[in-house]
């Protein structure tokens, strides 16, 4: 840590030969193939212009030669050769610095840097191009109706995107560095005069407080360190990659957390509400889009009890009402019914990181051969009764309604608990099981934010608006939950 105070003390030199030899030393100038330096003579000046490889858009950099080399044959020798150079960088972001620390972390980040003889300043043009694709829409956050746009892995033009959704002078994009190598960009995003003042102080406090050598993985490193994850289980943050969803929440008090190299945007705070939510049931009239939450809302619920309910049933078959005493396996089976659904749970988690790590050609093939394997031979073989892979089917179509992958992976991790408990325990087992699940999540808080609100604490007018689907002009008040300074959703 001494040793990087002392280097951001570093200040410019007036003797270019100097500032070379240093920046060679710390780059690896001459080693390293991506990093480069055009040297000029303008106006009898020595001028080094040093650049990333790849990072930088060439074009650019070739009108700012070109530019100062006309100058050159323009002007005569004088003493104010900084000033006449600053007024012939032709490119609107131009600013200038003492410290040869922040020249380097611009030089990385993909500016360039202009060293002038005789001068203890150099200028920092933005010139960058980060190499990545265009916005498409997310596969996990697909929509019927809507936008087609989402986020890349480029912090600007994701903060672009969200610009272009809301147009007002007070959207504040503030810029830092997490990483002490890395030194990755990270921007908190936030409405000024609606976002509250302490979630955004607290935010960027956290921000600042983290000491790493890197975050490579991006935001799941910043949300362990900011929200404190540890083993918890469930997602304390909400990741969406469509701007129009991120809009939203900025719009009703929240903060976003953008990471460079991440398509993925954190918001902040957030409650087990947040994770159930599509932007699907806002693109349609709000009857039809109240329908499609419950039936989300009933797929959620059955990923994670309806399989230990029927175990249940079928280790007890006297706690079966008569008008449904036909669910339950039709055969003595070879092998234990709670065996049976583990396994298909195994294999049915095992093709869903199969999936992920299987390329597009392939998936149908292996959907296929999965579906004959798992399903009808291991029935044919006397391994699974039929209604095994029925119940452990509409788990897994439970598990892949929820919106929010962090919270469909605890769902099967709940699903597979009660499961053992019903097993050890029988009805006490679901009972208490359920029951601390639920005592768990009320103690959980998200930035001092209740991981259960608008249910504990009890909030009815907001826990009616997560249950049905209320019309956007009926919606006019933003949620308590976020301390907004502005409650009311109309434009000041």
């Amino acid at each position: 840590m001494n040793r990087t105070k002392e280097k951001e003390k570093t200040p410019i030199s007036k003797k270019i030969k100097e500032n070379e030899e240093l920046l060679t030393d710390r780059l690896g100038i001459g080693v390293t193939f991506d990093v480069g330096v055009r040297k000029l003579s303008l106006l009898k000046k020595e001028v080094h212009i040093y650049y990333l490889n790849g990072h930088c858009e060439t074009l650019f950099i070739v009108e700012i030669m070109r530019e100062l080399m006309d100058m050159d044959h323009g002007h005569r020798a004088t003493s104010n050769v900084k000033e006449i150079i600053q007024n012939h960088l032709t490119h609107p972001q131009v600013e200038v610095t003492k410290y040869m620390n922040e020249s380097i972390d611009k030089l990385l980040s993909g500016l360039i840097t202009i060293f002038v003889e005789g001068e203890d300043e150099a200028f920092i043009v933005d010139v960058r191009s980060y190499p990545g694709r265009q916005p498409e829409e997310p596969d996990t956050e697909k929509v019927v109706r809507g936008s087609r746009d989402g986020f890349v892995e480029n912090i600007i033009m994701n903060t672009s995107l969200i610009r272009r959704r809301i147009r007002d002078e007070r959207l504040r994009n503030e810029m830092m560095q997490v990483g002490v190598r890395s030194k990755t960009d990270i921007c908190v995003s936030y409405i000024q005069d609606v976002a509250d003042p302490g979630l955004v102080k607290l935010i960027k406090e956290e921000l600042n407080s983290i000491e790493i050598d890197g975050v490579p993985m991006t935001d799941k490193t910043i949300e362990e360190f900011i929200f404190k994850q540890g083993f918890n289980p469930f997602p304390l943050v909400r990741y969406t990659e469509r701007p129009d969803v991120a809009s939203q929440h900025l719009m009703e008090g929240h903060v976003l957390i953008i990471v460079d190299t991440s398509p993925s945007i954190m918001i902040a705070p957030t409650t087990f509400f947040h994770h159930v939510q599509h932007a699907e049931e806002y693109r349609q009239t709000p009857v039809i889009g109240a329908f499609l939450r419950w039936i989300r809302f009933a797929g959620m619920l059955a990923s994670v009890i309806l399989l230990p309910i029927w175990l249940l049933y079928v280790i007890d078959p006297d706690l079966l009402p008569k008008e449904i005493d036909y669910i339950g396996p039709n055969k003595n089976a070879n092998v234990p019914i709670y065996i049976q659904i583990m396994l298909a749970e195994f294999g049915i988690y095992l093709l869903r990181l199969a999936s992920i790590h299987t390329p597009n050609s392939l998936a149908i093939s292996m959907g296929l051969i999965a579906a004959v394997l798992i399903g009808q031979i291991a029935i044919d073989v006397g391994l699974f009764v039929p209604e095994v892979i029925l119940y452990v089917a509409m788990s897994a179509i439970g598990s892949f309604v929820t919106p929010s992958f962090e919270l469909s992976s605890v769902n099967i991790l709940m699903r597979l608990v009660l499961l053992t408990l019903v097993i050890i325990f029988k009805v006490p087992g679901l009972v208490i099981g359920l029951t601390l699940f639920i005592l768990y999540m009320a103690s959980l808080k998200n930035i001092n934010t209740p991981y259960l609100w608008p249910f504990l604490p009890f909030n009815g007018k907001a826990l009616f608006q997560v249950l049905v689907r209320v019309a956007v002009p009926f919606s006019k008040i933003r949620p308590s939950i976020v301390h907004p300074q502005n409650r009311k959703k109309q434009p000041n």
